[in-house]
């Protein structure tokens, strides 16, 4: 395996996406490995950030899937209150998938369901004064880990690359 050449002072240490790279060029010299450098570190980003908010929320005993669904009822605002239908389109949930995340979220006193005052078939999921000032606390616990990873990029870098990301999704979905 080639060695790789050193880096600038501004530059980051090669990673471990670098060494696959070097492996596949090893290996495979004709194949354009660019793709893989982008996603396979979008892919390990989004893993460690993934793993590093749940601990955030889990200070508050509920996971990340259950934060969704308590942050989706705050950002509807006041009432705060939304179907379950439209809580599983928005966090793209199937009903099953929904209905076990609320049955725990109304145990727990943090949302209660009632029936639809519009529709009598249907029913209203709505955050509690509880859940209301639980997720006001883990919004900000949530943006704080956030925040402190964002910390390595200045804060143009930041933007370019929120920028760069929002014009790839927009390319791939």
């Amino acid at each position: 395996m080639t060695q790789s050449p050193p880096t600038a002072p501004d530059q980051p240490a090669p990673d471990a996406v670098d060494a696959i790279i070097e492996q596949w060029a090893a290996v495979r010299p004709d194949l354009d490995t660019r793709a893989m450098e982008v996603f396979g570190r979008i892919y390990r980003l989004s893993r460690a950030m993934g793993d590093r908010t749940e601990k955030a929320y889990a200070r508050f005993g509920i996971s990340r899937g259950e934060f969704d669904v308590l942050a989706t009822l705050r950002r509807a605002g006041e009432p705060y209150t939304l179907s379950p239908r439209q809580l599983s389109a928005t966090l793209m949930l199937t009903t099953g998938g929904m209905t076990g995340r609320l049955d725990k979220l109304e145990r727990a006193g943090l949302l209660r369901r009632s029936p639809d005052p519009h529709d009598r078939r249907g029913l209203q999921v709505t955050l509690t004064d509880e859940g209301l000032a639980l997720i006001e606390e883990a919004v900000g616990a949530g943006v704080a880990t956030q925040t402190e990873a964002l910390a390595a990029l200045t804060d143009e870098q930041a933007r370019h690359l929120a920028d760069l990301l929002r014009r790839l999704l927009a390319a791939t979905v």
